[in-house]
């Protein structure tokens, strides 16, 4: 009882200082686009998880601490089971025998204690004390010649600051077969235990990479021989008409040689400098016309659409319509007269 009442007391302390920071001195400046609606979202929706004592975070969530288990690339210090369960079954008594076979202590707080713990997130009865996960290095990815598959696909992520986004793009980035993910370093949120929630613990088991230079980063790869291709909503005032940057539906892009995604911030979208960067700006177009107030979509669902736009040209890849062709009838060459004007996506936006 005593090392139980030491769990949920004096060994665990608030991280959120780290967080909530940067949101307020923007919020205070009023100067970048999104700050407001991000500091909201901050305090709603994403409140600080405490981290134990002696480095250590709590990770929380059956899927993420099963997959961090699997993966072997944190330390763990404890698990923490929901008490009152007589027999467990399935992935948490796989989690359990993981950890006995790993000598991993395994404690039964109840749900109300673990609920403290985690400030209330959604735990599914599952945490665990871990060390910190961190991108790794751009140096340590190793080199990859476009020759040596014409369809690599690496996502390039700048400034994505909510934790949910992040989460989600990671997961849908995981599933889709995305080869390498690198972040920019700056104005990042950190790989959190958030972060691995919301993308179900594939953040677990995906290889993060981040760099100091994003800009030249991109322009490197551009001179190996890459196509770098950015994110962008409609053509507006923000986004010069004039700029020599073609910009492509992403239904009509062609992958046809090793490519770079570029994906910008929730608010500001791509900074100037990594937009000229990139060989090529791809935009989602809407099914409709729409409202003011309605010309946007999330990030991470825009990071969906784009990466199956591109990875269902993959040899190989399980599309629907590529099996059965469906009888068409004949079309009015007028309909297609008009084009739909193309969503205005925050996160697809120039900056």
């Amino acid at each position: 009882m005593a090392l139980l009442s030491a769990v949920g007391g004096a060994t665990w302390h608030c991280c959120g200082r780290l967080l909530t920071r940067p949101f307020s001195q923007a919020s205070g400046r009023g100067a970048r686009p999104g700050g407001e609606e991000l500091s909201r979202l901050l305090l709603d929706d994403l409140a600080p998880t405490p981290r134990p004592a002696g480095g250590l975070e709590l990770l929380f969530g059956l899927s993420p601490c099963l997959l961090a288990l699997r993966a072997a690339r944190r330390r763990v210090a404890r698990l923490l089971l929901q008490a009152g369960r007589s027999r467990l079954q399935g992935e948490r008594a796989e989690l359990l025998r993981a950890a006995e076979a790993r000598d991993i202590p395994v404690l039964r707080p109840s749900r109300r204690k673990l609920d403290v713990l985690c400030r209330y997130q959604v735990h599914q009865g599952v945490c665990m004390e871990v060390s910190p996960l961190r991108p790794r290095p751009w140096a340590e990815a190793g080199e990859a010649r476009p020759g040596d598959d014409p369809q690599q696909l690496w996502l390039v992520l700048e400034g994505l600051q909510d934790p949910r986004n992040l989460g989600a793009v990671l997961r849908s980035a995981h599933f889709l077969g995305v080869d390498k993910v690198i972040t920019s370093r700056r104005n990042s949120c950190p790989l959190s235990p958030v972060v691995s929630k919301a993308s179900a613990g594939a953040m677990e088991v995906m290889d993060v990479f981040s760099t100091d230079d994003l800009a030249g980063f991109l322009q490197a790869k551009s001179r190996q021989g890459w196509l770098v291709a950015g994110t962008v909503g409609c053509p507006g005032p923000e986004i010069s008409l004039s700029s020599e940057i073609p910009i492509t539906n992403c239904l009509e892009f062609l992958w046809d040689r090793p490519t770079l995604l570029v994906l910008g911030n929730e608010g500001s979208g791509l900074s100037r400098e990594v937009q000229a960067s990139c060989q090529l700006l791809l935009s989602i177009r809407p099914g409709r016309q729409l409202p003011p107030g309605l010309e946007s979509l999330n990030v991470s669902v825009a990071a969906g659409i784009l990466l199956h736009s591109i990875c269902s040209q993959r040899t190989g890849f399980p599309v629907e319509g590529k099996r059965e062709q469906p009888l068409q009838g004949p079309q009015d060459p007028s309909a297609s007269s008009e084009v739909p004007r193309v969503a205005q996506h925050p996160g697809l936006s120039s900056g």
